[in-house]
Formats: structure tokens, C-alpha cells, sequence
């Protein structure tokens, strides 16, 4: 603090005696001052009632626009995405080149272990779309894995309460709004144009989406509290697991009314609060009718099935037989 009042002393000393005519020896003294002060005093950026991250609040938030599914959302578009399930950084690539927005890596389900989790993320980005990573669990250490290899947000399943949501977001961000690790060398590469350590530890907290999986009935039961936990971006449903938690699985493909009444609750929830609702499809048509209920994001198809699905058509062709309407798991 002393070395700051006597920077700011010696700056309007020298600003008092220069000239009138010399503006740029004035502008370079103001500059030189307010650096000074920058790196004296740290400065917070204050949003609402919550510090979320270091830095300035005119910082022009370039991670913000890299995340291309941030980006959908700050347009009020609806997104659409693929889901991986099978390793392979030319399984990612190909799910990328689809034209949708995001890539949802699957180390949930899929066969996805943290060394393929860290092949697919950097090669879903470098096509300019959003790496995604569902986790196992709702783990801290996994929401850090996720994020550090540079994820554009993490996706936490079977979330069971308000608490859980709370504790999830302590793990997503950075200080003083949570208290997630930094140090990362690798997650400021996932982003176009690349971010300075400075950079992605400014604007992390605002640019990466927190997103849990409504899916349980427990979580129904309170869905309006878990929307209202400040730093939760996303509910995005899971409704094969919603199904079998609240007593009517989805069998056939047939939905029954009261897991299509906890869908809408769960939506309405999301309106209310301000945040944006997800939901789980196995197929374009899905996805489509999804998409006309007022869904935010959506999947289209899962790697693993949609191969499956087209193998059987080619084959089915091979043999005399006409194509199956068939494209997804309900």
C-alpha cells in the first residue's frame, strides 16, 4: 500500500509539471500509474452479489466467445450436439465435422478413461466446437480432471440435492466464487484465440458452463432449488434414469405421463430461474421434437448407437430389405 501511494504521489508530481502540449508523456504517465495499482492491490470483479472471478468487469471476455455452446446461448439459439461414447481422437474429429455445436465426452458410459478424455477434448476444439465431459461421478477431483484438460464445461450425473449442486460449483470455479485448483498448462489451449494463464484464470469462472443431470427423484423432488443455485448453467435431463428413479422407465420407447409431467416440471423450473434446460435424444426426430417443447440443448445421436444403427441399414440394403424409421433408443 505504501508503494502504491508513492507511485500515485510521484505520478501527479510529474503530471503537474508537464506540459500542456506533451499528451503523450501525460497518457503514458496514467497508463504507467494505473499498472502500478493493478499489480498493488489485486482488484476483484464484482458481479451482482457474487465475486466470480479475477479481473476487471469491462474485460472483454474472449473465452466467452470460443465456447461455442456459451455462445448459442448468449444468442437465445437452441444448440444441438453429439455424444462419444467410443474412444479415439478421429471419433472425436467426426462427431465435431457433424455441424453441431458440442461434443458431449461420455467417462460416465462410454468407454471414455481420462487418457481418451484428454485425446478428444483438444481434437473436438480445434474444429472451433465445444468439448464437453460428462464425469463418472460427482467427484471433486473428476470436475477438475475434466476441466484442466481444457473441457468448455462438465456435465455431472444422477445429482441427488440442492447441496450437491452447491458443492459442484465450489469444485467448477476458481476462487474467491469456489475453490477449484489452478494450474492447468493445458486448458488455456482449448480455447481460439488462446488465453494467457492470466487470461483463463479472469475469465474461467464465466466462460466454462456447470451443468448437472436432473435425473433422480430426489433432484426432481427439489429442481426448483437446484435451478436457483447461483453458478449452475445447465439442467439437462436424463430420462432413462429420471424414468427408473420416479417408477415409470421408459420400456419400448414409450414415455409414460408422469415421466413427461416430470419433464415439463424440470423445464418450467429452468424458465423461472434463468437458466438453460438440456435434454437427452437418441435420434434427429427426437431431437427436433424436443427442440419445438422450447429445449436449450439438445443431443442428436450417440456415436456408438448411430454406427450400430447404420451398419444394420447397410446390411438390411444388402440383403433386399427397406430401411428401418427406427434411429434411436426411444
Amino acid at each position: 500500500m505504501n508503494a502504491l501511494r508513492q507511485t500515485r504521489a510521484t505520478t501527479t508530481k510529474l503530471l503537474s509539471s508537464a506540459s500542456p502540449a506533451s499528451n503523450g508523456t501525460r497518457a503514458l504517465l496514467v497508463a504507467n500509474a494505473s499498472v502500478a495499482q493493478s499489480s498493488a492491490v489485486p482488484r476483484l470483479n464484482i458481479s451482482g452479489s457474487n465475486s466470480r472471478h479475477f479481473g476487471t468487469t469491462r474485460r472483454a471476455m474472449a473465452m466467452q466467445a470460443s465456447n461455442r455452446l456459451k455462445t448459442a446461448f448468449a444468442q437465445g439459439r437452441q444448440s444441438m450436439g453429439m455424444w462419444q461414447m467410443l474412444p479415439g481422437a478421429n471419433v472425436s474429429r467426426l462427431l465435431a465435422r457433424s455441424g453441431v455445436d458440442w461434443v458431449m465426452v461420455d467417462c460416465e458410459h462410454g468407454n471414455m478413461d481420462d487418457s481418451a478424455m484428454h485425446d478428444a477434448v483438444p481434437a473436438i476444439a480445434a474444429l472451433g466446437v465445444s468439448p464437453l465431459v460428462r464425469i463418472p461421478d460427482i467427484q471433486s477431483w473428476m470436475v477438475k480432471r475434466a476441466l484442466d484438460s481444457g473441457a468448455h464445461g462438465v456435465l455431472v450425473p444422477l445429482l441427488r440435492s440442492v447441496e450437491q449442486a452447491k458443492e459442484l460449483v465450489q469444485a467448477a470455479k476458481f476462487p474467491p466464487m469456489g475453490r477449484r485448483g489452478f494450474g492447468s498448462p493445458i486448458a488455456p489451449e482449448r480455447f481460439n484465440p488462446m488465453p494467457s494463464f492470466t487470461e483463463y484464470l479472469q475469465q474461467a469462472n464465466d466462460a466454462l458452463l456447470t451443468m448437472v443431470q436432473i435425473e433422480t427423484r430426489e433432484a426432481l423432488d427439489v429442481v426448483e432449488d437446484i435451478a436457483a443455485v447461483d453458478g449452475i448453467d445447465v439442467l439437462f435431463i436424463g430420462p432413462f434414469d429420471l424414468g427408473n428413479s420416479i417408477g415409470h422407465p421408459i420400456l419400448n420407447g414409450a414415455m409414460a405421463p408422469e415421466l413427461t409431467d416430470a419433464i415439463g416440471r424440470i423445464l418450467a423450473a429452468c424458465r423461472k430461474a434463468g437458466k438453460k434446460c438440456g435434454m437427452y435424444a437418441t435420434s434427429g426426430e427426437q431431437a427436433k421434437t424436443f427442440a419445438d417443447q422450447g429445449f436449450d440443448m439438445i443431443s442428436v445421436a450417440a456415436d456408438y448407437t448411430a454406427l450400430e444403427y447404420v451398419l444394420k441399414q447397410q446390411f438390411g440394403a444388402s440383403q433386399g430389405q427397406g430401411a428401418t424409421s427406427k434411429t434411436g433408443s426411444y
